[in-house]
């Protein structure tokens, strides 16, 4: 059982729902990701997701492609991404991470490379936003065999046939992505989320976890009410961007996914 199997059945068991934290490695500074992921994770977040930065984030909003943006400047790489992950692991050996990405730079460092590579730096689980399942079964079988998850993602307007196949396809979690459109949106509509969610759960036995467009503690606590975990991104993305040194961006972090958290677990 790997670190996400763990996590989600320690949720389950307590009765609790998770709180999954989006950073971008690199963003705003390459020293800022080791910190930041170490924040997140005291102050709550049960499972870690760190962008890989790439050139095309296609299925990112404003926030997020400017952490990328940032992220290149700073010259960080897939490889340097996994580094900071190998950073991480020296202190923390029990929250799961999860890269999340797209196929380009997976592609250029070659699917058992990179499976290799992921594996050792102690990497849990895989979201590539650009790769159709129908594509996937090179990399998933690669990924099975160092015990690495491949996390798909649904869309509002997936129909519960494909959904079917994701659930039977995908491992680690599944991914509900709430609004059509990138990620940081604003027209959240939690009772379509939890229509959604409840048509999911009937064929799968996954947890299923929302994000996209949840940006306030008090999103987050609706969208738990209906689903296993909730992904937070943009709104830390832009919370860890905005502060003029580095100690105040991991003070406003920290604070920031506390709040989260407190939120989740009253709901």
């Amino acid at each position: 059982m790997n670190r996400l199997a763990t996590t989600f059945n320690r949720l389950r068991n307590s009765g609790e729902k998770g709180l999954i934290t989006f950073i971008t490695a690199g963003d705003p500074t390459l020293a800022a990701t080791v910190p930041a992921l170490r924040h997140m994770a005291d102050a709550g977040a049960d499972v870690l997701e760190l962008g890989v930065p790439f050139t095309d984030p296609e299925a990112d909003g404003a926030s997020i492609q400017r952490s990328s943006e940032r992220a290149l400047v700073n010259g960080v790489t897939l490889r340097k991404t996994c580094e900071q992950v190998a950073i991480f692991r020296r202190e923390n050996e029990v929250t799961p991470v999860v890269l999340m990405g797209y196929l380009n730079p997976i592609l250029a460092l070659g699917l058992e490379p990179f499976a290799q590579l992921a594996s050792q730096s102690g990497v849990d689980g895989l979201i590539i936003v650009n790769l159709p399942p129908e594509e996937a079964d090179e990399l998933k079988s690669v990924l099975e065999r160092v015990n690495i998850d491949l996390i798909l993602l649904i869309a509002p307007t997936t129909p519960l046939e494909r959904i079917k196949t994701l659930a039977t396809s995908g491992s680690g979690f599944l991914y509900y992505v709430s609004i059509k459109g990138t990620t940081g949106a604003d027209h959240l509509d939690v009772s379509d989320v939890e229509r959604k969610v409840a048509s999911i759960k009937k064929v799968t036995d996954l947890p299923v976890s929302v994000g996209f467009g949840i940006k306030t503690p008090e999103a987050a606590a609706a969208i738990a009410k209906v689903a296993d975990a909730v992904v937070v991104g943009s709104a830390l993305v832009e919370t860890l961007g905005s502060a003029t040194a580095l100690e105040h961006a991991l003070t406003d972090i920290h604070g920031f996914t506390s709040a989260l958290k407190r939120s989740i677990r009253a709901c």
